[in-house]
């Protein structure tokens, strides 16, 4: 190695170990914001990614103005079998127990079916939620959507609970998972 690159490299290298310190420093996160579910991501633990959907209705929904309920957002399709055969049983449980404080918001994945199918998707099983559009995937994105239906469990401070990937959910199950959700 030449002299003169001897000379600075000890400077250089505490340089580096600086810069990693100030890095290590700034990009630290507060315990607080962990252990109280301050970060969004689409796991069970981490408060839930917040969205603003166009409803069947013609309303923009957030799923931030459910905060203090108890949310099921279930990702699902027209095309999808276990969608399809899960969807009777959320709106069973969701006719029991709105006036409880539990909501769903169906979440069709419009980017991968379309508007059309989904409201006579939504009609033919006579559905009373929320339905809400997708259209360009950022909520799926959101909540990488790895399959459908997706469903997660929200709880009143905005906090998924539980996620469950694939279907189709048995009622007995969904119900038991909204009333835990409830009791707490």
């Amino acid at each position: 190695m030449p002299e003169n690159i001897k000379k600075f490299f000890p400077i250089a290298i505490a340089g580096v170990l600086l810069l990693g310190l100030w890095w290590i420093a700034a990009s630290t996160l507060d315990p607080d914001e962990t252990q109280n579910a301050q970060i969004r991501a689409a796991q069970a633990g981490f408060l839930a990614p917040g969205f603003s959907l166009r409803s069947s209705d013609g309303d923009v929904v957030r799923l931030e103005d459910y905060r203090g309920q108890a949310v099921l957002v279930n990702l699902w399709a027209s095309w999808c079998g276990p969608c399809r055969a899960e969807m009777p049983a959320m709106e069973q449980i969701y006719q029991d127990l709105q006036e409880e404080g539990f909501v769903v918001l169906a979440i069709n994945a419009t980017n991968q079916d379309n508007e059309a199918a989904a409201l006579g998707f939504s009609e033919e099983l006579k559905l009373t939620f929320p339905i809400l559009f997708d259209d360009d995937g950022v909520a799926s994105q959101a909540y990488r959507l790895q399959a459908l239906p997706s469903s997660y469990f929200i709880d009143r401070h905005g906090v998924i609970q539980k996620v469950v990937i694939g279907g189709p959910m048995a009622e007995a199950l969904l119900r038991t998972r909204v009333e835990s959700l409830l009791t707490e």
